[in-house]
This record gives C-alpha cells, structure tokens and sequence, in this order.
C-alpha cells in the first residue's frame, strides 16, 4: 500500500509506549504499525509549509521567502530570550507573537544524550520532550512568559548544556541520571526576575518509554534528496527519528516540506 503527502514532524501521544503519527494527504498513519515492516520512502517534490508552492526548502520546512516573513519562524523561536510580546513590541506579527508568547512556560531538564536545559510551552509538555528523544525530564520553573524562560535558560545553559547529542541519543537506551539533584545544584543560578517561579516542590522525574525494536550500530542519516528512494526494515522510532534495521536513521522534522510517498 502506498501513502503519499508533504513530510511535517510526527504527532505523539505518550502512552506506556510512546505512539507515533504522520499525516499523510488521505491517511493518517500510526507508525508504530509499521515497526518490523519493510518501507520505502521516496522524495516526490518539495512544499512549502506557508505558502504551499512547490519551492525548495530553505529551513524549517518554509520556502526562503517564507522563512523570513511567517512569524512561525521568528528568532524567538529559537532564541526565548529575544521575546518581545511582554513589552508589546512586534517583531512580525504582534498577535501571533502575544499568543505564543505570553502563555505559560517551562524551563526544564531533560535526558536524551546527556543532561540539557531546554524551554518549552507547558501546552508542549511532554510532546516537545518527547520530540527530544529525552527518556526523562523534570521541570526547573514554570514562567508567564516566553522572555523569561529564555533568559533563565541563558543563565542555566553557562553550568549545563542546552544541545543534544543526536548521534548518542540515537545509538542505545541511555542512562538514568538524577535530574532532580541536577535541579538544586542549578536552582541558585536562576535569574532574580525568575526566582520566584522555582518549582522547589516538584521533584517527579517524568518517564518515556519509546518504541525500539533494535538501535542502530553506528548511526548513519538518510538525506532523501540525495538518495531519492530508500528501502529498509523499520526498528525504531525515537524523538523524530525512524530507525532502520540497516542503521540508517530519518528525520522527519528536519525534512518538514518535503513531499513522499510511502509504499508499505
């Protein structure tokens, strides 16, 4: 059976294992069926997420002129603690930027590859943990906005790191690491504007369980531009990677725009 559609980032839904969704043009495809199963994926064209034409993808499955205009792609995306809403200052769009920003937010710990510091929408708790490929994570504070989580962030991130090792993440059931000590050794570090907002009492660790038939050996990606048609087993899936038997890996959310098909 063959499926086709433009690629965005696998939806989640944590149960006691993680299940895994992509929204094909007529279907909608619950990976973890497709687990010891034979796939082949194949590049058909590109699509823009914004625009929808059939302009290759610069970043973040956006055209290159989209790229610079949508405000889903703004630098306080990536960058918390360039947020402006709170002071009401527009940097593309001043509504869409007051209703992603001025909402509740989290400053965490996670572990994928190693201990990292991350922030998140606490409406993307735990699906922004789950793309991470984080098998734990705790929460640090809890702010009102998207500018003080990114500049808490910025103070944590000069004692712990803010990257994962995507390669690491990928290649075995990390370890456990105690993110609740790791927690109080960083709670002094805390901006003052943020201190408030400490979660001193919340000392759960939150659990994931993902689903992984086998690991990969030695990691090796897949760029589906290049290699226009690949074919192989499916092991795995973890963060927002497919894991293959060959231990070739995909990642759907870095090739967000692209349109395949996928023959089962």
């Amino acid at each position: 059976m063959t499926y086709q559609g433009v690629l965005k980032k696998m939806m989640t839904s944590n149960e006691e294992v993680v299940q895994y969704y992509l929204d094909m043009e007529a279907d909608f495809l619950n990976m973890n069926q497709l687990l010891d199963k034979e796939i082949t994926l194949s590049f058909m064209k590109f699509e823009c997420l914004n625009c929808g034409l059939e302009k290759k993808i610069y970043r973040q499955g956006f055209c290159q002129s989209c790229f610079f205009e949508t405000p889903n792609a703004g630098d306080w995306i990536m960058r918390p603690e360039l947020s402006k809403a709170h002071l009401g200052v527009e940097d593309r769009d001043l509504e869409f930027e007051k209703k992603m920003q001025l909402k509740p937010h989290i400053v965490y710990l996670a572990n994928s590859s190693n201990v990292k510091v991350g922030v998140t929408r606490k409406s993307q708790v735990p699906t922004r943990w789950i793309d991470q490929g984080a098998h734990e994570a705790i929460e640090i504070v809890e702010v009102p906005n998207r500018y003080l989580a990114g500049i808490t962030e910025v103070a944590l991130k000069e004692h712990v790191s803010d990257k994962t090792n995507w390669r690491k993440m990928l290649a075995s059931n990390n370890e456990d690491i105690d993110l609740l000590k790791h927690k109080e050794l960083l709670a002094q570090y805390i901006p003052e504007e943020a201190k408030e907002y400490y979660l001193k009492s919340n000392t759960d660790e939150f659990k994931i369980n993902f689903p992984v038939i086998q690991f990969p050996d030695k990691v090796k990606s897949l760029n589906l531009i290049k290699t226009a048609t690949y074919t192989g087993v499916l092991k795995g899936i973890k963060g927002q990677y497919l894991m293959f038997q060959d231990s070739i890996v995909f990642n759907v959310r870095a090739n967000e725009g692209l349109v395949v098909s996928i023959e089962v």
